[in-house]
Parts: C-alpha cells; sequence; structure tokens
C-alpha cells in the first residue's frame, strides 16, 4: 500500500514538472509579443514625429520663401546698398539711411531706407570703432574731437553709446596724435609753439588734453 501512494506522488510530480515545462514557453512567447509591440508602437510615434517636425521645416521654408518674395525690388536694392556701406566704409545708421535717401546719393525711398537699415546686419559700435581709427591714424585727432566727430549730425552720426565704445577701445597714442598736428601748424601754417599749444587745446580746436599737448610743444624739434 506504502508503495502504490510512493508511486501516486512520484507520478504527480512528475505531472507537474512537464506541466511547468509546458507553460514556460508560452508565457516567455507572450511577454516577448507584448514588447516587440510596444517597440513598434514607440518605432510609430518617432516617426510620426520626425514627419511632422519634417513638415514644419518645410511650411516656414515656403513661408520664407514667400515672405521673401513680397519685398519690392527697391528694398532689395536698398538693402544690398547699405551692406556696402556699412561692409566698406563702416557708416552709422543714421549715416547709411540719410545717403540712402539723398538726393545726391542713391535716391531711395524713406520706406525702401527704414527696410534697408532695419534689415541691415551690423555692428554698429565696431563701425564706429572702424571710423575712429581712420580719423586717428590719418588726421591724429584727440580723442574728444573724435568723439564729437563720431556724434555730428554734420558728421558720422553715430549715436553717444557708440561713440564711446570706439573711443574707449581706440588704441591710440594720444600724445604722438597731438604731436604731429602740433607739427602740422609748424610746417603749413608757421604757428608759434604758444599758438600751437592754444589751438591744440581749445574746445573749439582741437581738443586734445593740457598734458598731450605740453607733449607735443616739448618734443616739437626732435
Amino acid at each position: 500500500m506504502k508503495k502504490k501512494i510512493v508511486t501516486v506522488l512520484l507520478v504527480l510530480f512528475v505531472a507537474g514538472g512537464v506541466a511547468s515545462c509546458i507553460n514556460s514557453p508560452s508565457d516567455n512567447s507572450t511577454k516577448t509579443t507584448e514588447t516587440q509591440a510596444e517597440t513598434s508602437t514607440q518605432a510609430e510615434n518617432i516617426s510620426e514625429t520626425e514627419v511632422q517636425t519634417e513638415k514644419e521645416t518645410e511650411s516656414e521654408s515656403q513661408a520664407a520663401k514667400e515672405t521673401k518674395s513680397q519685398v519690392p525690388s527697391e528694398y532689395t536694392s536698398a538693402l544690398k546698398s547699405a551692406e556696402t556701406y556699412s561692409k566698406h566704409m563702416h557708416m552709422s545708421k543714421e549715416g547709411i539711411r540719410q545717403q540712402l535717401t539723398s538726393e545726391y546719393g542713391d535716391q531711395f525711398s524713406e520706406e525702401a531706407a527704414n527696410y534697408a537699415v532695419e534689415n541691415l546686419d551690423a555692428d554698429w559700435n565696431e563701425n564706429a570703432l572702424e571710423t575712429a581709427k581712420s580719423y586717428s591714424e590719418n588726421m591724429h585727432m584727440s580723442k574728444e574731437g573724435i568723439r564729437q566727430q563720431l556724434t555730428s549730425e554734420h558728421g558720422e552720426q553715430f549715436t553717444s553709446e557708440e561713440a564711446d565704445y570706439a573711443v574707449e577701445n581706440l588704441d591710440a597714442d594720444w600724445n604722438e596724435n597731438a604731436l604731429e598736428t602740433a607739427k602740422n601748424y609748424r610746417d603749413n601754417m608757421n604757428m608759434s609753439p604758444s599758438a600751437i599749444h592754444d589751438q591744440l587745446t581749445s574746445e573749439y580746436g582741437e581738443q586734445f588734453t593740457s598734458e598731450e599737448a605740453d607733449y607735443a610743444i616739448e618734443h616739437l624739434d626732435d
């Protein structure tokens, strides 16, 4: 009797193990199928996002082309002229606007000129600095003389901030500028050292500092 019971238990144990082995692959297969489905869904979502992004990019590109095509040819011509004045002559925003509309200049309409200067990619501080360099190197002007010329409505028409940037970042030897200017007064106008000193420091003249004018007079005969 005991042997029969043991035999029955062994049969049940083996049968249970077989059933477990049979069920296990099925469960794994189900999990694999679910994972593949999730991956497929994610891929579809990514694909849809990429397609949507491409459509938006194409739409923006098309809108930009349409906007550009709607700009009058006079406006684009004014912009090209403005770019030349900025890149090669380092002019100010207002200086370019005035040149574009001048009857002795480009004679564009005010609307075209406004479009040009507002859409011009320019660094006005750097334009002011380049112009200041020219005044220093070629005309040996003083710091204040250059600042005044840069902001003058009859001069370059830069803003006060742009002019300040220019003179503060200008690598100039103001003593040497004063000396070169003094030599010019002496050689071409036959002025006395005292008169030259006054002219160098005058607010209506060169606007050098007293120290810079002193240096110039002291080294006038070097």
